[in-house]
């Protein structure tokens, strides 16, 4: 992989992992085509992913900031519950627990806990599935198409009004198995949560929201599984630089795309995405079988 092709791969990493055409499965869409060699680089994988969640990191800042703190004032008032109810004062008469839930910002912490769940269990579960079907078009031609399905049933969708008060821990599993399914290449990560937030009835500003803030655990925990498998992998300085450069176009592009997302679901042209992930999903199909002959 040279110079060029590294910020070519970061400008695809970072405008496919925002836009709801997958990322993995155009990754794995041109590096089959132009047969682009990373080497295997885990490294390169796990730099793109991370220069894509400090664009989540920026973009959402001071929401990622209240849930934060938000989260530690929940955990604050756990520990004062499990305190107050097995090791209360010998003075104190009527034992006084405090409220969990008392605001949207508590509901929506604890909707990214359970939604992340099924999430990481299926990830975990299917790692070898997922890395085998990313060595062929024919899985992200498939899945492509089953997101623009889903795209354009989307953009159906009226009477979206649900906020984090709103929404069922029941709900907030299914968004979280909805993103599980998307760690097959093809099938949108974005492009799928979104959709499936959109079917549950949430706002639609919240339902973007509500997505990208999910993609950082998500990313986090996928980032930490490659860590594993990292070793010792020998960096050059030329392939220091190939990676800083990718990490840079996938930055910059995907905080353009966040800001485009963020109007194009408002104004509800999920369809140009979807016929895009149609002509795309039709061609990765008619490659698999080109190329095998």
């Amino acid at each position: 992989m040279n110079f060029l092709q590294s910020i070519f791969l970061g400008a695809v990493q970072g405008l496919t992992e925002f836009l709801p055409v997958s990322s993995s499965g155009h990754l794995a869409i041109f590096q089959n085509i132009f047969h682009i060699d990373t080497g295997n680089s885990i490294l390169y994988d796990v730099l793109l992913h991370l220069a894509t969640l400090l664009v989540v990191f920026i973009y959402f800042r001071h929401e990622i900031w209240q849930l934060i703190r938000t989260f530690f004032a929940m955990a604050g008032d756990l520990c004062h519950n499990f305190r107050a109810r097995f090791f209360p004062p010998k003075d104190q008469e009527e034992i006084v627990l405090r409220r969990i839930i008392t605001s949207n910002y508590r509901k929506f912490v604890l909707l990214i806990i359970v939604s992340t769940i099924p999430t990481g269990i299926m990830g975990y579960a299917g790692k070898k599935l997922i890395a085998d079907a990313s060595d062929t078009l024919l899985v992200p031609g498939i899945c492509l198409l089953i997101t623009g399905i889903l795209l354009l049933l989307s953009d159906r969708v009226t009477d979206t009004w649900k906020i984090p008060k709103d929404v069922t821990w029941k709900e907030g599993i299914i968004i979280g198995i909805a993103q599980g399914f998307a760690t097959l290449p093809g099938l949108s990560r974005s492009g799928t949560t979104i959709s499936t937030c959109l079917f549950l009835k949430l706002d639609r500003k919240f339902a973007v929201k509500y997505s990208f803030i999910l993609s950082i655990p998500a990313i986090l925990g996928a980032t930490l599984l490659e860590l594993k498998d990292l070793g010792a992998e020998q960096i050059t300085a030329s392939a220091g630089l190939c990676y800083a450069a990718g990490m840079i176009a996938a930055a910059l592009v995907g905080y353009l795309c966040i800001r485009f997302m963020m109007k194009v679901v408002s104004q509800r042209k999920f369809r140009y995405f979807a016929y895009y992930c149609f002509a795309a999903g039709i061609l990765a199909v008619i490659g698999h079988f080109v190329l095998m002959r």
